[in-house]
């Protein structure tokens, strides 16, 4: 899976699994634009980067505003001439019981986690087709309703992750008459930042562990693996499609 003379764009990378996005990809060859709300925290990836021997730069952008989002596909563009791959994965999850949801943190959740994945697809998608070719990577999660799983004090997480599932199969539909490839990977609990508040709680983690049948969580490495592949030209006939990785929680 050899991404030599590609460049792509990761959002939300400072941490978690952006971050092991950035560097999987970084060292599969790619010229990476890590971006996120912090430039410092990009910075330090970037290092990581630079230290295995990758080329990368830093980009601030908060991916619920078109113009941010518009300036770093300008600036990818300016730095490295062309895009080939996005991987959409900035995001943020907040419990919260649905009764005391407050409109300002449904639409703090929707802007960032969906609105934000539209902006960024539309921006880099309009540089793909003139390029004739292109892969969109969307992160979702297996909150995602229908064949996926709801959660408890998560209405607006599980409303936007379900969201992006529906627009990566309606993207591909419409991106692939200019050779643009899109599909979504739907991680179970993972071991990033964003599960701390449930690895605080023994009983709840018990609890899902029960539902795993590989009695584990998985590593931001093992999404970034499938992340690579569905980003190479190893998976050049797979698109519209939403790839899980839990270790068996649907299954059961």
């Amino acid at each position: 899976m050899d991404l030599k003379n590609k460049v792509a764009i990761v959002t939300g990378a400072r941490r978690g699994m952006g971050k092991s996005h950035a560097l999987t990809l970084a060292k599969a060859g790619a010229k990476v634009v890590v971006s996120d709300i912090s430039q410092e925290d990009c910075k330090q990836v970037i290092d990581e980067i630079k230290k295995q021997g990758g080329k990368a730069i830093a980009i601030k952008c908060d991916v619920s505003k078109k113009q941010e989002v518009e300036e770093m596909v300008k600036k990818t563009i300016e730095n490295f001439s062309k895009i080939d791959i996005l991987i959409n994965n900035a995001g943020i999850c907040q419990f919260k019981p649905f009764l005391e949801l407050t409109e300002q943190e449904w639409d703090k959740t929707l802007n960032i986690n969906l609105k934000g994945y539209f902006l960024c697809a539309q921006s880099v998608a309009k540089q793909m087709a003139k390029q004739k070719k292109g892969v969109i990577v969307n992160i979702a999660s297996i909150a995602m309703g229908q064949v996926g799983v709801g959660f408890f004090n998560m209405v607006h997480y599980c409303a936007s992750k379900g969201g992006i599932v529906g627009m990566t199969e309606a993207l591909a539909l419409e991106l692939a008459p200019f050779g643009i490839r899109v599909n979504a990977v739907a991680p179970g609990a993972i071991d990033t930042p964003m599960i701390d508040p449930v690895k605080s709680d023994p009983k709840t983690m018990e609890a899902i562990l029960t539902k795993i049948p590989l009695s584990r969580v998985g590593k931001p490495q093992e999404v970034s693996n499938l992340v690579l592949f569905l980003a190479s030209d190893e998976s050049s006939y797979i698109t519209g499609s939403t790839v899980v990785i839990d270790g068996g929680w649907l299954a059961g």
